[in-house]
């Protein structure tokens, strides 16, 4: 489970607030397969011109980064200095994501960068952001909350969860 944003027009004539509440409520009870119930992304020009400008911006602002086309969804990646962070796109929803590897001052970097993505988002798509770690839309802005609770989750994971033994790993010769 990464480190996520998530991207969402808000309902007309409802709160953020609501508008997440109903977003919860359609997965509520769902146990389907996830693809099955998919249908492939149409995007409209308009959509599509925001993925090009997504795309131009933050290779330009923020750094190199290479993108992938699929069925349900556009990607970029962004693999910069600290680590990689992924934008993924359909056009009527987003999601940016990291792991949990980060603590101190490169989780402050990584949220920084990942929030950076996030404002041009926003500017160019209209769509509003919401970091599901700290539970607060991240046109506040609060990096450092972010990034406490990166470092608190890479801890935990790093100390928790017990590692695979070396000669189990995948790509380890025996």
């Amino acid at each position: 489970m990464p480190y996520g944003i998530t991207f969402f027009r808000r309902l007309p004539g409802r709160t953020l607030s609501e508008t997440l509440d109903h977003r919860a409520a359609a997965w509520d009870g769902w146990e389907g397969d996830v693809d099955a119930d998919r249908k492939p992304m149409n995007l409209t020009p308009d959509r599509r011109a925001h993925w090009d400008e997504i795309v131009r911006r933050v290779g330009a602002e923020i750094g190199p980064v290479s993108v992938e086309e699929y069925p349900y969804n556009l990607t970029l990646e962004r693999n910069g200095p600290i680590g990689r962070i992924q934008l993924d796109y359909d056009g009527e929803s987003a999601d940016i994501e990291c792991a949990y590897h980060y603590s101190g001052e490169a989780a402050r970097q990584m949220v920084a960068e990942a929030y950076r993505l996030a404002d041009i988002v926003e500017d160019i798509t209209g769509l509003e952001g919401f970091d599901c770690e700290t539970e607060r839309p991240t046109a506040e802005g609060n990096v450092e909350a972010a990034a406490a609770r990166l470092g608190a989750v890479s801890h935990w994971a790093r100390t928790a969860i017990p590692r695979m033994p070396a000669k189990d790993r995948p790509g380890t010769a025996p």
